[in-house]
């Protein structure tokens, strides 16, 4: 007796892909899609109403473009693994950020392949997944920490760039396919849906072309994703109980799943791979490393992050306690910051200034210790807490949650504060060049962006960093420390931008005086003041609108309405005096 087709679960936010994807897996004999869904509160409902009926859910982890990390699709897999741990989670889908594919496998995702995969092999995960099996590339979760992020960059960069593409053109074209369904979808003319239908069948031709032509193998495809010959079958997994995810990495890697190091290594990876794209300056206000040239921007947040992983290193092989990491906080950070300088410029880098002295570029730069950079570096957030996490693998505090390492959000967390780290250091190295040598043509022919390089342009530049620490000094920083709040500067896909998260800052409000609590001040009054005047205002509003419409406007009315009876009686009263003249 032959056994009933397995019931899969479609999660995908694209139509257009979702819909072939189901004609090619009923295409198999053994599968069969059950239930489809768009958003993750329709793949629960569909899981709710026949539980027990589903085999597989197979999920796209992008569900949504307000969330380009992919956390939505991270929710749902907890979601689920919570809820119907019997139902295990293929990933099928455009992710290869390792910290969101590391959050997935500690959550207990059974398989991953890319879009693209051929239909064979997807079938071959398929089964395999759901026999029990877990399918995961086997490098894709581990970079070992020793590799230098050097030899990383020297050979990823035209890969990933050439893969980050891929990916943002079919987010492109499916958008686009998205919005051309939709208008197919309603009532168009004939016109408009003959224009349609072509447009539809060129995109489609289009992602089809994207997707072969930019999805050649290269070295970072064979390191994140190997979809056939290379996916490794490991023994069944035991299913995860409701919220048993592992307590840190290092529990995890001792039950040899992965590395003590594996943490680190996958938040410095994916920080290397999100270095390949634009940084661009989407934030609202400007910052230092604008200055530079992409290229040298994007060598010194390399050199920044090297640098990180150096201290990393340096600290573990000290056997510092995680009680004296937030004691040393300063020294770490000023020290990486003295590291950065001296190698980004060149300890004996000397420049010859107008007077014809020949003053040493490093030896200045260092001296400013005690100005703006210090400034800069103090007021970079929650510093011992990325490191004691790093290194000891203590949780973090999210949005008010104690978050264990592992966990997604503690690794999109993690992800954050690493990159702010990166990218305000790479700020403090260039914030003391600004002072003392911003108009030397030597720097500028090496360092500067052409766009900056007229007198006038940095000195414009310089008045604009000026008025940005002011203002932030006096309103910007105590309004975050009244919402509680942190502001930090993440990579995003094509450039950086600025992201506010929530953290305990009462003592700081207790200290606030000044301007800066007089701030506080107006924001609580005006807190309190706005809604009733807004409600006063509102209710004003309606009464004049009842008054215009209701009084004044029928009175007009009923005016105009007498007017035009008037001359409709003046223009009845001439016609019937000229038809009694015609009698007569």
């Amino acid at each position: 007796m032959s056994r009933p087709p397995y019931q899969l679960l479609l999660v995908e936010p694209d139509p257009v892909f979702r819909l072939g994807l189901r004609v090619a897996l009923e295409n198999l004999p053994d599968c069969q899609v059950a239930a489809e869904a768009e958003q993750e509160q329709e793949a629960l409902q569909a899981l709710a109403s026949a539980p027990t009926a589903i085999d597989l859910m197979i999920l796209e982890l992008y569900l949504t473009r307000a969330q380009p990390n992919g956390a939505a699709g991270l929710a749902l897999c907890q979601a689920v693994r919570t809820q119907y741990p019997q139902i295990p989670i293929l990933l099928l889908t455009t992710a290869m950020e390792p910290t969101s594919l590391f959050a997935a496998q500690q959550l207990g995702v059974a398989g991953y392949c890319l879009k693209g995969t051929s239909l064979p092999t997807l079938a071959v995960v398929i089964r395999q997944v759901i026999a029990g099996q877990t399918c995961w590339p086997p490098a894709l979760p581990r970079v070992e920490a020793t590799s230098e992020l050097g030899t990383l960059a020297s050979w990823r960069p035209l890969a990933t760039l050439r893969e980050k593409t891929r990916r943002y053109g079919l987010r492109q074209i499916e958008a686009a396919l998205a919005e051309v369904t939709t208008q197919l979808q309603g009532q168009p003319s004939l016109l408009d849906r003959t224009i349609l239908a072509g447009r539809h069948r060129e995109l489609r031709t289009a992602h089809w072309l994207v997707n072969q032509l930019l999805a050649a193998a290269s070295p970072v495809q064979e390191l994140r994703s190997s979809p056939s010959p290379t996916l490794s079958v490991v023994p069944p997994a035991p299913p995860v109980p409701a919220l048993a995810l592992p307590r840190s990495i290092s529990d995890s890697s001792r039950q040899g799943t992965l590395q003590p190091s594996s943490l680190e290594s996958v938040l410095l990876d994916a920080t290397v791979i999100k270095l390949q794209s634009g940084l661009q300056n989407l934030t609202p206000t400007v910052l230092e490393i604008e200055l530079l040239r992409e290229d040298k921007r994007r060598e010194l947040l390399y050199l920044v992050l090297r640098k990180i992983e150096d201290i990393l290193s340096e600290l573990r092989f000290s056997q510092i306690q995680v009680d004296q990491v937030g004691m040393k906080r300063d020294r770490l950070v000023r020290d990486l910051w003295q590291a950065v300088l001296t190698d980004f410029f060149g300890k004996y880098y000397t420049v010859q200034l107008l007077s014809g002295q020949q003053v040493e570029v490093v030896k200045t730069l260092l001296q400013d210790q005690v100005g703006g950079a210090a400034a800069i570096l103090n007021a970079i957030p929650l510093v011992p807490e990325l490191l004691a996490h790093l290194l000891f693998h203590t949780p973090l505090l999210v949005d008010n949650q104690t978050c264990e390492a592992g966990s997604p959000e503690a690794m999109l967390r993690s992800e954050a504060l690493l990159q702010n780290l990166m990218i305000q250091v790479a700020n403090a190295v260039m914030q003391p060049l600004l002072n003392h040598f911003a108009d030397v043509e030597a720097i500028k022919q090496g360092f500067y962006d052409r766009r900056l390089i007229s007198t006038r342009d940095i000195e414009r530049f310089r008045n604009h960093l000026s008025w940005k620490y002011r203002l932030y000094q006096y309103v910007g920083e105590p309004k975050a420390i009244f919402e509680s709040q942190y502001p930090l500067l993440i990579l995003a896909e094509v450039g950086i931008k600025q992201m506010m998260i929530y953290a305990p800052r009462r003592q700081e409000l207790d200290q606030l005086s000044g301007l800066q609590y007089t701030v506080t001040l107006v924001l609580e009054a005006r807190d309190a003041i706005a809604p009733r005047l807004q409600s006063a205002f509102s209710f004003l509003g309606t009464g004049l609108v009842y008054v215009l419409t209701e009084v004044i406007g029928r009175g007009i009315g009923l005016i105009g309405r007498g007017v035009l009876q008037g001359i409709g009686n003046i223009w009845q009263e001439n016609r019937f005096d000229r038809s009694s003249n015609r009698r007569f």
